[in-house]
């Protein structure tokens, strides 16, 4: 499981004094900490496409934050979040490419938009970034 990886990772980082990488994985966890929290008290867990949602969020946060770094000049803030999104990546799956999506709604029978993102949602879910699927279906119509 991804959680679990995640938390090894840390451990490592400790066991170096890495505290790029100390800081990157504690926030990771607090964040699944958070949603594991929420949904407490319901009858639904934490699956691994949430925690996958957890991780993109992240690294598109880590994307924003270094742009401003990068606006202002801060040349080694910029590569300590680099450095922090190359270790995010290795959990991160191959998102799909365009072209895959594509050929993914092709096959479907039902290719109204509700139905092509609920496909997308339930099978792929970490996998794609909804707003290519959605784009590709605007493309397509």
């Amino acid at each position: 499981m991804i959680k679990d990886d995640i938390k090894k990772a840390n451990l490592l980082a400790m066991k170096n004094k890495d505290p790029t990488a100390r800081a990157l994985y504690s926030v990771v966890l607090n964040k699944i900490m958070l949603a594991e929290v929420k949904l407490r008290g319901t009858d639904k867990t934490l699956s691994e496409g949430d925690i996958l949602a957890i991780l993109q969020k992240t690294n598109k946060e880590l994307d924003e934050e270094k742009a401003g770094f990068e606006k202002v000049g801060n040349a080694e803030k910029v590569a300590d979040l680099e450095k922090q999104q190359t270790l995010l990546a290795q959990f991160l799956p191959k998102m799909l490419a365009r072209e895959e999506i594509e050929n993914i709604i092709a096959t479907l029978e039902d290719k109204s938009v509700g139905a092509v993102m609920k496909y997308f949602k339930q099978n792929h879910n970490g996998t794609c970034d909804m707003q290519v699927v959605k784009s590709v279906l605007d493309g397509l119509k």
